[in-house]
C-alpha cells in the first residue's frame, strides 16, 4: 500500500512542479508522470539499497547529506528510461528529489 501512496505523491509532484516551474522540468503528460513515478519506485526498491551500502563511507563523511545526492541520481536514472520527463539540470533534479523525499516522509512515513 505504501508503494501506491508513494507513486501517487510522486506523480502529483511531477505534474505540479512541471506546471509551476516549466523551465526546470518537462513532463509530457499524466501517463508519462505515472510511468515515471512507477519506474522511480522500482529503481528506489531495487538499485538504491545497493548504492546506499556502497556509499556508506562518503555518507558518513558528509553526515548523511550524500543520501540526497543518491535521491537525485535515482531521478536522473529514471529519465534514462522515460524520455517524456526532462530536467533542466542536476540542480533541478536535486531540488525535486528533496521535495519528493519530504512529502513522502510526511504522508507515508519511513516505511
Amino acid at each position: 500500500m505504501n508503494f501506491v501512496k508513494r507513486t501517487i505523491i510522486t506523480t502529483a509532484v511531477f505534474l505540479i512542479y512541471a506546471q509551476l516551474f516549466p523551465a526546470q522540468l518537462y513532463v509530457a503528460g499524466f501517463g508519462v508522470a505515472v510511468v515515471g513515478a512507477l519506474v522511480l519506485g522500482v529503481l528506489n526498491g531495487l538499485l538504491r539499497p545497493i548504492l546506499v551500502i556502497l556509499s556508506i563511507p562518503i555518507t558518513i563523511l558528509t553526515l548523511g547529506l550524500f543520501l540526497i545526492v543518491l535521491n537525485g541520481l535515482m531521478l536522473s536514472m529514471m529519465t534514462w528510461f522515460i524520455p517524456g520527463i526532462v530536467f533542466s539540470g542536476f540542480g533541478a533534479t536535486m531540488l525535486l528529489a528533496v521535495i519528493i523525499s519530504v512529502l513522502n516522509m510526511m504522508f507515508v512515513g519511513k516505511n
